[in-house]
């Protein structure tokens, strides 16, 4: 996770077409995260950012896809996540 600002970005490597919705944990420098929904008409990504929203316990439109909409390495932007870093990432864990 990086500080942008107000604002806190996290990198995610995408697992689409998985058996289930899953935060699998780190890899790397990124948060590894396993979606149910295929990648075609961006499904996927829509998914995974449903499940950081449920996981931080913030509204979906609070969470932006910044980078990456194509790619399995991605970034999402939680706005004003900046003041709850350290519970993000306890709840990331």
């Amino acid at each position: 996770m990086n500080l942008r600002g107000d604002d806190l970005e996290i990198r995610v490597k995408a697992v689409p077409g998985a058996k289930r919705d899953e935060i699998a944990g780190p890899l790397g420098d990124r948060l590894k995260i396993r979606v149910a929904q295929p990648p075609e008409g961006g499904r996927a990504n829509e998914a995974i950012r449903t499940l950081l929203a449920k996981a931080l316990a913030v509204g979906e439109r609070d969470i932006e896809l910044t980078q990456g909409p194509t790619n399995p390495q991605k970034v999402f932007r939680v706005r004003a996540g900046a003041a709850r870093a350290a519970e993000f990432a306890a709840s990331l864990a």
